[in-house]
């Protein structure tokens, strides 16, 4: 049984101070159709119902004496400080709120012994913001005490707590949210996930993933700029992706200069008459260039298992760009044939600038909308856009597992169209 109900604080009675009249009523509910790309354990497609995002007429909390707090962990991502905007203009313009806190370098920042002090986040603090990438706030990486996170909450009167993050941070704000309701006391937890990746479970498109798309495609265009511009040229661009290959798929089909595509989810072979190699070389001989677009993730089972972690606990990935030159640079020198590597590497290009246009405005719904929920009364619980619908979903469903890259999508098959790279792909993790 699926569970999408979302706690809250206790019964919301005291007015919104909120002057427009388009109100949704507490719980009310919007049925979107799934299916087992969206939810692992369905067989066949089915209706869900969700919790609807937006403005209630009721509020649980007093709005002038709610005290706010904003925390962004893990990596950078496009669209953190608009998203870090729009909770402060919406908490301060629209409801009123007492003060609006920025708890500086992630979960660090609430405990004393880091030398973190928390910043109060005024109109005038974030007016603009939004117009630079990063976090104005700062961030970190790693688990924190729980417990004394929720001591800096109760000996600061935080009411409301917005974590932006990714599925990590999140495990964390579940963690949060136990311990407050442990303590029994009133605090409005509420996530807004944040993964350049774009592999949080139920999130549509995460913020920042569309301009991540964009700034991928640029590189992807240079790469093929550089490999035409010799004989035998060919551009190698690595992009971020764990675990997942959606920046690499979507940049692809954004971009249809790309020859190959290696993620993540779709091993390939480097060696034999289907392998990339073989088939790389029949490609220069044909049209005497070549791109290869690879998730950072992607290969590591032909690499030796790396036995280090980071401090968010993730195993370190193999070097995945590097065993290709040096796969495909000696392979080619056996051969006799002459060639040219372009290497492009623009991750922390893409995770640092400022979001685009699209993504701006999606930050600003997302800030707004978490307020919205806070100020109802809403916990344990993340705003997502969903398909089309923006709903509030709890925090145990999202945390559940990472979204991958579908292999039987109509997008990877569009990917494979516009690549034509079936051959070098092991039929088995095709399936």
């Amino acid at each position: 049984m699926l569970r999408t109900g979302i706690p809250t604080l206790g019964p919301a009675t005291c007015p919104t101070p909120l002057a427009y009249g388009r109100f949704i009523d507490g719980d009310s509910q919007t049925c979107i159709r799934l299916g087992p790309d969206d939810i692992e354990e369905f067989e066949a497609e089915a209706d869900v119902a969700f919790e609807r995002a937006g403005p209630r007429a009721k509020l649980f909390f007093e709005p002038s004496g709610v005290r706010a707090a904003i925390v962004t962990c893990g990596g950078l991502c496009p669209g953190l400080n608009d998203v870090i905007h729009a909770i402060v203009m919406e908490c301060h313009h629209n409801y009123k709120v007492k003060e609006t806190l920025g708890v500086r370098f992630g979960l660090q920042g609430f405990l004393p012994r880091y030398g973190h002090p928390m910043v109060e986040l005024t109109p005038a603090y974030v007016s603009t913001i939004h117009n630079t990438g990063g976090t104005v706030l700062g961030t970190s990486r790693g688990p924190q005490p729980v417990t004394e996170i929720v001591d800096a909450l109760l000996a600061r009167e935080i009411n409301m707590l917005f974590v932006i993050g990714g599925e990590g941070t999140m495990k964390a704000a579940m963690k949060i949210s136990d311990e407050v309701h442990k303590r029994r006391e009133r605090i409005a937890v509420i996530g807004v996930p944040k993964t350049i990746d774009n592999d949080i479970n139920l999130v549509t498109s995460s913020f920042g993933f569309d301009t991540a798309v964009e700034k991928a495609a640029e590189a992807i265009r240079s790469a093929h700029t550089e490999a035409i511009s010799v004989r035998n040229g060919i551009g190698l661009v690595k992009l971020m992706g764990r675990e997942a290959g959606f920046i690499a798929a979507q940049a692809t089909l954004a971009l249809k200069e790309v020859n190959y595509v290696l993620v993540p989810e779709a091993a390939f072979a480097l060696h034999g008459d289907n392998g990339l190699l073989a088939s790389l070389e029949a490609r220069l001989k044909a049209r005497d260039h070549a791109v290869i677009v690879v998730a950072e993730g992607a290969g590591q089972n032909l690499l030796s298992e790396v036995d280090e972690f980071d401090a968010s606990g993730n195993r370190k990935l193999g070097d995945i760009a590097g065993l290709l030159m040096k796969e495909i640079g000696g392979y080619l020198k056996k051969r006799e044939i002459p060639h040219s590597f372009k290497y492009i590497d623009p991750s922390y290009l893409i995770r640092s600038v400022p979001a685009n246009a699209n993504d701006r405005v999606y930050c600003g719904f997302l800030g707004q909308f978490a307020v919205h929920a806070a100020m109802a009364g809403k916990t344990e619980m993340v705003v997502s856009r969903l398909y089309d619908h923006y709903v509030h979903l709890p925090l145990p469903l999202v945390t559940q597992r990472s979204k991958k890259l579908n292999l039987a999508s109509a997008c990877w098959q569009s990917v494979l169209e516009c690549t034509g790279q079936h051959h070098i792909l092991i039929p088995k993790a095709c399936g």
